[in-house]
């Protein structure tokens, strides 16, 4: 409005805030999927042109259209990721800090099987359970801070296993012969020690990029792509780059056993609500 502003300003591009961050990482080919984590954690997988709905509790969404072309996305939404972090700083007082769980994270007992189920708020996709609250499995005498902590950012892994496989079950593309790649992004995926479990246990490799405020980057390049500052899809992906990839090293039993115990926690923490409200 030129009244407000002295003179009229273009809008080029108007964007929810995972589809700017899935423009940000570059992800225009189907089959690409990031994951942004912040409190909370969303992940979205690129399926193309043609929308496909979801057998398996997820989103299909609109990714972006450009051009006049619209692409589509699967999209799954987890409600607590950094914010169990959160809750060890603020709510256990284990740490000061959330660079803090990390150091702390390592420093736990591999020979322990501590399980978080951190429904603080509910579960999010693909369980959808408004009502169901934490649970802790697994306690011992000797389960301490460390243990916890691991837990809490093993927790983040877990929840991702579960939308990337519902995406591969899905959209198969997504799991044909092209290795699916998670690109990441937000606060979160500063962790090392995360980045890796995520990579173990959705058994893929995890890009993490150097420009992690690939939000504000994919609401920056659409306007600019509009305006005709800024380059096409084409070119602004070669302006992606990568700061590290974490490459899966878990064994297949390792992983399929903790996989087993995360999903019969979740079984029991859901059943354990469903029976208060029963």
């Amino acid at each position: 409005d030129a009244a407000l502003f002295g003179s009229s300003i273009a809008i080029c591009g108007i964007a929810g805030d995972q589809q700017a961050a899935l423009m940000g990482q570059a992800c225009f080919k189907p089959g690409m999927v990031k994951s942004t984590y912040g409190t909370g954690c969303f992940a979205l997988l690129n399926i193309g042109d043609a929308p496909t709905l979801s057998k398996n509790r997820l989103l299909t969404t609109v990714a972006y259209q450009l051009n006049g072309k619209r692409t589509y996305a699967l999209e799954g939404s987890i409600f607590i990721a950094g914010a169990a972090v959160q809750w060890l700083r603020d709510g256990l007082k284990i740490i000061k800090s959330a660079a803090e769980s990390s150091t702390l994270a390592t420093q736990s007992d591999p020979t322990q099987d501590v399980i978080l189920v951190p429904a603080f708020v509910g579960l999010g996709a693909p369980h959808w359970q408004p009502d169901a609250r934490g649970a802790i499995f697994g306690l011992t005498r000797n389960s301490g801070p460390a243990e916890l902590a691991r837990a809490a950012l093993d927790s983040v892994a877990y929840q991702t296993h579960d939308l990337i496989a519902g995406m591969r079950a899905d959209w198969p593309n997504a799991s044909g012969s092209t290795e699916t790649v998670l690109r990441v992004d937000g606060g979160m995926v500063a962790s090392d020690i995360t980045m890796q479990t995520l990579a173990d246990i959705i058994d893929a490799p995890v890009d993490r990029p150097k420009v992690l405020e690939t939000t504000a980057l994919g609401a920056a390049w659409l306007a600019g792509s509009s305006a005709g500052v800024w380059p096409d899809q084409a070119e602004f992906a070669k302006l992606w780059h990568r700061d590290k990839r974490f490459t899966p090293s878990m064994p297949n039993a390792t992983r399929q056993k903790r996989l087993d115990q995360w999903h019969r926690a979740v079984k029991s923490t859901i059943a354990f609500s469903n029976r208060d409200n029963g």
